[in-house]
């Protein structure tokens, strides 16, 4: 990339990536070497005649092949943005998704509802990064909130996220555990977005997707093995009137709505991510709790 301007350079990974399959070459560009000069997207445009400096021109250069090896551009800066709050992220958890958004809109939506209820109680199973429970208890500072997972050093990221984000390492109580283990109490809401991808299609994934860690991703056989004990354990752990959250896969709803259906719940309800497919369901607990 010899002699290159800043323009140029981004033409060129572009065309790089574009030609190595990569769904977002563009972006994916812009977001590497902007990470490299410290500028956003609209700073590269406006430098776009300005040469790139050598230095710059490696580091580049390193960046787009760690992405063509099918490192992901979160791996690569150590971080991914979801909701607004930047979420560091290693090989030990699953990059932060919008989808997942449609999960903390479809909690935010039950806390609403519960209007000025003081100390609602909230569960975030399988947990990961934090994402999920660290947007809930920052937009909704006054939520009691637990977390758990399975994965020791996910856990360790998650809580160095929400000292970070939170400005304080109480705001949430991270439990280690496989789902209820370990868990005690009831909460007003229990949220999970587990893996649900059945096995047989993770080599199907795109490729730095299928170099998260399968822990995070593996389903099962129909990629409802942790699915169908969440649903059934989640009635010991829920007050009366509490919810249950699931993201999942669109094509895995009507599987999962009649597991919540045999499990008791009611008002079951899907919620549609941003391109319209079913992507949460949940269900409300009536009666005591067990």
């Amino acid at each position: 990339m010899e002699g290159l301007t800043i323009g140029e350079a981004l033409t060129q990974g572009t065309t790089l990536l574009r030609s190595a399959g990569i769904d977002t070459p563009a972006l994916d560009a812009s977001l590497l070497l902007g990470e490299i000069l410290r500028l956003d997207r609209a700073g590269l445009i406006l430098a776009d005649q300005t040469p790139l400096p050598p230095e710059a021109r490696g580091l580049f250069d390193k960046s787009l092949k760690r992405r063509l090896s099918g490192e992901s551009v979160a791996w690569i800066l150590g971080r991914r943005e979801f909701r607004g709050l930047e979420f560091a992220v290693s090989p030990e958890v699953l990059v932060p998704r919008p989808d997942t958004e449609i999960l903390v809109e479809a909690a935010l939506e039950f806390i609403d509802a519960r209007g000025a209820s003081p100390q609602l109680t909230l569960l975030d199973l399988c947990t990961g990064s934090g994402a999920v429970a660290i947007s809930l208890k920052h937009e909704r500072p006054g939520l009691r909130v637990s977390a758990s997972d399975i994965s020791p050093p996910a856990l360790d990221l998650a809580r160095k996220n929400a000292r970070r984000l939170l400005g304080r390492s109480d705001g949430i109580n991270f439990l280690p555990g496989s789902l209820f283990a370990g868990i005690s109490g009831s909460f007003d809401l229990i949220v999970s977005n587990p893996p649900y991808v059945p096995s047989a299609l993770l080599e199907t994934l795109a490729p730095e997707v299928r170099r998260e860690p399968r822990i995070a991703l593996d389903g099962g056989p129909d990629g409802l093995d942790l699915i169908r004990p969440i649903i059934a354990g989640a009635p010991e752990h829920l007050l009366p009137g509490g919810v249950l959250l699931l993201e999942a896969d669109p094509g895995q709803m009507p599987a999962i709505t009649a597991l919540f259906t045999q499990g008791g719940y009611g008002n079951i309800r899907v919620f549609q991510d941003l391109s319209g497919q079913d992507r949460v369901v949940g269900g409300i607990i009536r009666g005591t709790n067990t």
